[in-house]
């Protein structure tokens, strides 16, 4: 009974110590990838995620689209109910324009009217008092004294009806005051509305931007993060594709440095950096002291101190473009927190010299958008590199 039972516990233990034991390592994080020293056996974790990043990036561009074309939808909506407040706003201006100039002439027109109605009202009935003796008397005839009694009526009954019909143009002109009224408060509803409607397109309009900046940013950072890993990679710890081209003496020739922009440099200088035992050490410890100029400045492109006693690999005059470690340059962020790790320089002369014998490497790695970033590497015998970046070697 008791082995029935040990059976199965047994084997849920043996399932969790499999599961234990065969379990991933955890993975590196953004973060680890960001820090200013990634550890040697981290850094082709960090390319791999990295590179997975963009690729996530690149998805997420399908939704992206629908995103924004969504927004468009919703700014061109917004747009069209703009110009139909706009015309609204229009239509009833005009309107109004010329209710006023109707309301104004109807006023005018109907006080004139009126005043000289009523004048000929009180004539009218004035001489509706005449005796009928004077009317006898005025007349030709009978016939003549019915037709003069009947006209003085026929007037009085037409004026009776023009006063009326003036009465209601009047007030069909308070009418077409309450009607520009309202059309005037329809006006002042819709210029709130339109208002409203800016606001918005505003919003929907920065919404977007913020959507398009935080995704081109997310994608930069990304893209500069596996960069500086595959830099980090190709030139510290011999990630990139190398080969062998001859054994070289103190001051021969190597290479000449790249004019212009290429691979991970902006412009025409030399990267020199060196290594001992795959470990990044300070060019400072072995170039000779020497004058230099800086460029454009000394506090800008951080000041050098060399005191070793290898030459230079370029020709006097020297000028640094940027020195090791933390220069301002690299506390801006251009490294994402790591220090500058070698001496960046230019000279008259573009040839490039061994620093010392060695064995000569050529090497070169894509992964700049630039295109591939070429450099050489000469190894010698007590355990040091030297590495010269942005620059073409020399095969013979």
């Amino acid at each position: 009974m008791l082995k029935k039972v040990l059976l199965p516990v047994f084997g849920v233990l043996l399932l969790f110590l499999t599961l234990i034991y065969f379990s991933p390592i955890q993975a590196v994080s953004i973060e680890e990838c960001e820090k200013e020293d990634i550890a040697p056996d981290k850094i082709g974790e960090c390319i791999d995620l990295l590179s997975n990043k963009v690729s996530e990036l690149g998805e997420q561009k399908k939704t992206l689209s629908s995103q924004i074309a969504q927004f468009n939808n919703q700014i061109k909506l917004t747009q069209l109910k703009i110009s139909d407040a706009q015309a609204t706003i229009n239509k009833l201006e005009k309107e109004i324009g010329v209710l006023g100039f109707r309301i104004d002439y109807i006023n005018e027109s109907v006080d004139t009217l009126e005043r000289l109605l009523k004048e000929r009202i009180v004539a009218t009935y004035q001489q509706s008092f005449v005796s009928n003796l004077e009317l006898l008397i005025a007349s030709n005839d009978f016939s003549d004294l019915i037709l003069r009694i009947q006209y003085i009526k026929l007037i009085q009954e037409n004026d009776k009806k023009v006063l009326a019909s003036l009465q209601e143009t009047k007030a069909n002109y308070s009418n077409q005051k309450e009607d520009r009224e309202t059309k005037q408060a329809a006006i002042e509803e819709n210029k709130q509305k339109l208002l409203g409607l800016k606001t918005q397109i505003d919003n929907q309009k920065l919404e977007k931007q913020v959507l398009l900046t935080r995704a081109q940013n997310d994608e930069s950072r990304y893209q500069r993060l596996l960069e500086q890993a595959q830099a980090e990679l190709a030139i510290a710890f011999g990630g990139g594709t190398e080969t062998f081209i001859r054994d070289v003496k103190q001051g021969d020739t190597i290479g000449t440095v790249i004019s212009g922009a290429s691979g991970c440099s902006t412009g025409t200088h030399l990267h020199f950096e060196v290594h001992k035992n795959a470990a990044i050490e300070n060019p400072n410890g072995y170039l000779s002291s020497k004058g230099v100029t800086y460029v454009p400045n000394e506090a800008e492109a951080g000041a050098i101190n060399p005191g070793g006693n290898l030459p230079w690999p370029l020709s006097d005059p020297i000028f640094i473009t940027q020195g090791y470690g933390n220069t301002p340059y690299a506390n801006s962020g251009a490294y994402n927190g790591r220090p500058h790790f070698g001496i960046d320089m230019y000279s008259s002369s573009l040839t490039v010299k061994a620093v010392k014998d060695g064995k000569l490497h050529g090497g070169s790695y894509g992964g700049c958008r630039l295109g591939p970033l070429i450099y050489a590497r000469v190894k010698h015998d007590d355990g040091v590199d030297t590495l010269y970046l942005h620059m073409v070697p020399l095969k013979s």
